[in-house]
């Protein structure tokens, strides 16, 4: 199986600042363990793969750094080359994974599911909105009729993704999330599951399986972009779910299986990923046969 890495274009973060940058490094490093992933440098993307979602007055004021104080405060990062950089690759990376499930089945992004950049704006530590770029990349450039699901799994709803796809027949947005979490002004995705504070893994897992049967019923998938967040864990400080160890990849069987059963390719990315405990994400992610 292939993934992708930008783990080596760092950030240029002041000193204290809370965004654990180093969490890719060391997921890398645990990847690279494994003898049957072979890993890659992610590409950038290009500026008209950024366009298919994203307006081209906020790309511009990326790139030559007019991002006013505002805009930075509510992305969480301070403007620098490096940062745009960064930022394409991110999403290069996710786009190049799906790239490669059309033809193996799976890959996977070890960054990526920047799903609270918006179309004409960044937020939440996210530029470019990675799930977006990817599935309107893959209908423009490969297969017009390419019918995209998005099924984000990070502990907070994928707003700027919703937002950005709304009303696109083509592309269904599933997000399982902390109803009481962040973003506290929530988009409207075609199907949004909010979770109460405390929710345990039965409850968690039967939401899934719910929320999967509807999909199928209200959509032909051939092709999953799945945001592998770990932040519903129960260790992390601020995701407010209880999700045992087991039962986060009892989550990820469920949509690996869901892909496999259907013979639909999967990109994965990991989205929102626990200081500290980056061993729970390489644990079981990679587990999965590649799908064929």
């Amino acid at each position: 199986m292939k993934a992708f890495y930008t783990d080596h274009f760092v950030l240029p973060l002041p000193s204290g600042h809370r965004f654990p940058i180093e969490k890719y490094s060391r997921l890398r490093d645990l990847v690279a363990t494994r003898p049957e992933i072979e890993l890659i440098e992610a590409p950038a993307v290009s500026d008209t793969q950024v366009l298919y979602a994203h307006d081209p007055a906020y790309l511009q004021n990326v790139i030559n750094g007019n991002l006013s104080p505002q805009d930075q405060k509510e992305i969480g990062f301070p403007w620098s080359e490096a940062m745009v950089e960064r930022s394409r690759r991110s999403a290069g990376a996710t786009l190049a994974a799906a790239k490669a499930a059309l033809s193996d089945g799976i890959a996977a992004n070890l960054a990526g599911g920047t799903h609270h950049a918006y179309r004409a704006k960044g937020s939440g530590f996210c530029v470019f909105n990675d799930s977006a770029i990817t599935a309107r990349t893959l209908q423009k450039e490969i297969n017009p009729k390419l019918q995209v699901a998005v099924i984000d799994l990070d502990v907070h709803q994928g707003n700027g993704t919703a937002a950005i796809l709304e009303g696109d027949p083509s592309i269904f947005t599933l997000s399982i999330h902390g109803q009481n979490n962040f973003p506290f002004q929530k988009e409207k995705s075609d199907l949004d599951v909010g979770l109460g504070d405390g929710c345990n893994d039965q409850t968690y897992l039967q939401s899934l399986n719910q929320a999967l049967e509807l999909l199928d019923s209200r959509f032909r998938a051939d092709f999953v972009i799945f945001l592998a967040g770990a932040d519903p864990h129960e260790g992390d400080r601020l995701g407010r779910l209880k999700i045992s160890k087991e039962g986060m990849r009892l989550r990820d069987e469920l949509v690996f299986q869901y892909a496999l059963n259907k013979q639909i390719p999967l990109a994965f990315s990991m989205a929102g990923a626990m200081e500290g405990k980056l061993t729970l994400q390489s644990t079981f992610i990679f587990r999965p046969s590649a799908l064929h």
